[in-house]
């Protein structure tokens, strides 16, 4: 298991009329934390894409639990659990302290540069099976 911890504090912005953060606003803490988690371990995005590989969103899942509101200083933690194939999972939990606000999860494949799925590149590959055997 590899893991990031990535704090936000929430901006005006990105509330509604409620205070609360705009449901919507989940889905870039959770690239952000994604790109993180990458870049943390060797595997930034800018790299894969320079290569000709992408890693669009297959699926977006978000529960919410309790609301952020502006603000608030928030920690999106983002957790790869299981080293990937073809598909590649990547857990979240947002929290405020210790307070969980929202769980959720995305899925990815990668595409080559015509958007046909293709095998992950050699170097994410060779990097996974290097952290997942270290743990």
């Amino acid at each position: 298991m590899i893991q990031i911890r990535e704090e936000v504090r929430v901006r005006y912005a990105e509330t509604d009329q409620m205070g609360f953060a705009y449901h919507g606003d989940y889905a870039p803490w959770f690239e952000s934390a994604r790109t993180s988690l990458l870049r943390a371990h060797g595997l930034p995005y800018r790299d894969l894409e320079t290569q000709g590989f992408y890693l669009p969103v297959l699926e977006l899942h978000v529960n919410y639990k309790k609301p952020a509101r502006y603000d608030d200083v928030i920690v999106i933690v983002a957790v790869l659990r299981e080293k990937p194939t073809l598909r590649v999972k990547i857990e979240y939990e947002v929290l405020r302290g210790e307070e969980l606000l929202a769980t959720g999860h995305t899925l990815h494949a990668f595409i080559d540069k015509t958007g046909r799925p293709v095998r992950p590149p050699a170097t994410f590959a060779k990097r996974m099976t290097e952290l997942f055997s270290e743990a």
